[in-house]
């Protein structure tokens, strides 16, 4: 797995076993229902058209990164409208940028206690929306 961040093409390589959490709990189709004065029902629906929520988890026991990556993921994360694209495992390319109205990066280290160099390891979580 791997994110580009399409500002500069640098390319970050991801663990493989990380988990798309949320996979199949979004659907495009979305509907307002209300009702008029008369009682009548209302219903208005629609396609969304992008804000897939794509959430990157790492088990326990595995899908750790260093904390050399977790730094270059919150450098990038703290550059505001910045899109990348992500390429899972199996193929699949999305367009993505951090969900900054929620957590976008979630990192602890796999130790217990703080991790100082570059090469100590953590478990993290990712939040994405497609664009």
């Amino acid at each position: 797995m791997q994110l580009m961040n399409l500002a500069d093409n640098r390319v970050l390589t991801l663990p493989d076993d990380l988990l798309w959490s949320d996979e199949h709990a979004w659907t495009p189709a979305v509907a307002a229902v209300s009702y008029l004065l008369t009682g009548a029902l209302l219903v208005e629906s629609a396609a969304r058209q992008k804000g897939r929520p794509l959430t990157l988890v790492g088990a326990a026991d595995m899908a750790w990164v260093t904390r050399e990556t977790v730094n270059t993921l919150y450098d990038w994360a703290a550059q505001p409208n910045r899109l990348f694209e992500l390429t899972l495992i199996d193929g699949r390319v999305f367009s993505v940028a951090f969900r900054h109205h929620e957590t976008a990066i979630e990192a602890e280290p796999v130790m217990g206690f703080p991790a100082r160099r570059d090469g100590d390891y953590y478990r993290i979580t990712l939040r994405f929306m497609e664009i």
